[in-house]
């Protein structure tokens, strides 16, 4: 049996990500996205609210999110029948670290907020604040003298909010850069559905299987159209996983657990599933933690047992969802 190598945790997230956000800057113009001046000192990106951003903006920005530990590629999605063929492009996503690229980092997990002002931050500065329990369970810390944190919102976020991420991260506000993806926006649609990989590294966390015998895996999910409205953009984004992500992951132990864990990872699972989020969201009277947390992972799953050679699939892409969706 392969035991999977524990001296990959001196991999540095903010590190390996710092090229990416290099490329970010250096090709801004070409990129669509603009800088924002910021009393604090701390270096503001734009990559949908007055700026119109770009599919490659978001393709970096998300594997920026992934702490220079994942690839996020454009494809063609050859997925589905030609009954979808309006929306031909998919999100694909790679990792041989997943557990710190997805959980270390990408995972929108730490909450910041003040006065009306709210979003989760995304990116390798979690690993520096280390304000989520996520990381009890990885056991994993990160030292620099730079981060970049990624939040999904159209606001610029208060001087209190940048405040608590210096505070938290012990780094310098002139080596701070924030990076703004609205949800309808479509660096921000990219970067949210090059998730789908991240979503079930989470779920398999909150179903007790053994992050470290997850060796690696990749995803894919399709390109939804850009919406206008926010809970529109939250809902096509969010089904582009749901009904239309399908994920494959590389694990080692029993067939026991790797069976279990490709039954009970896919959206179908859940006791939410069979309406579109945005149904799902006002059944639950806008309330998101009201939703069943399990319905939050890809449609489709392929586990392979490394140790065994045995292969356990479960769920299925939803193509009249999806297209409810995004016709929505």
């Amino acid at each position: 049996m392969q035991t999977p190598d524990c001296s990959v945790k001196h991999l540095s997230v903010n590190q390996l990500s710092l090229p990416y956000l290099e490329t970010l800057v250096q090709q801004a113009e070409l990129l669509h996205i603009g800088f924002i001046e910021h009393a604090s000192t701390c270096t503001i990106i734009d990559a949908g609210i007055n700026y119109a951003g770009s599919v490659e903006a978001g393709r970096i920005i998300a594997e920026i999110c992934m702490g220079g530990l994942g690839e996020v590629q454009i494809q063609t999605d050859t997925r589905f029948s030609p009954a979808f063929s309006n929306w031909p492009n998919a999100i694909a996503v790679a990792s041989k670290q997943p557990v710190l690229a997805c959980l270390a980092s990408q995972y929108a997990g730490w909450a910041l907020g003040h006065d009306k002002f709210f979003s989760l931050g995304s990116g390798p500065a979690r690993a520096l604040a280390q304000r989520e329990d996520i990381f009890k369970s990885i056991e994993y810390t990160d030292t620099a003298m730079s981060t970049c944190i990624v939040l999904e919102t159209d606001k610029i976020p208060p001087a209190e909010v940048i405040d608590k991420i210096v505070r938290d991260t012990k780094i310098a506000a002139e080596n701070l850069t924030i990076i703004l993806t609205p949800t309808n926006s479509i660096a921000g649609a990219v970067q949210i559905v090059g998730r789908v990989l991240e979503v079930a590294l989470h779920k398999a966390h909150t179903l007790h299987f053994p992050l470290k015998n997850i060796i690696s895996g990749t995803g894919v999910a399709v390109l939804p159209p850009v919406a206008k409205s926010f809970l529109t953009a939250m809902g096509r984004t969010n089904d582009a996983i749901l009904f239309g992500g399908s994920v494959h992951l590389q694990v080692i132990g029993s067939d026991a657990e790797a069976e279990a864990l490709a039954v009970n990872l896919p959206s179908s699972a859940s006791k939410d599933y069979g309406k579109t989020f945005v149904e799902v969201f006002k059944a639950a009277n806008m309330d998101f933690y009201k939703i069943d947390p399990l319905l939050f992972s890809p449609a489709k799953v392929t586990v392979f047992n490394q140790d065994t050679g045995h292969v356990f699939e479960a769920g299925q892409l939803n193509t009249a969802l999806l297209t409810q969706s995004f016709s929505d």
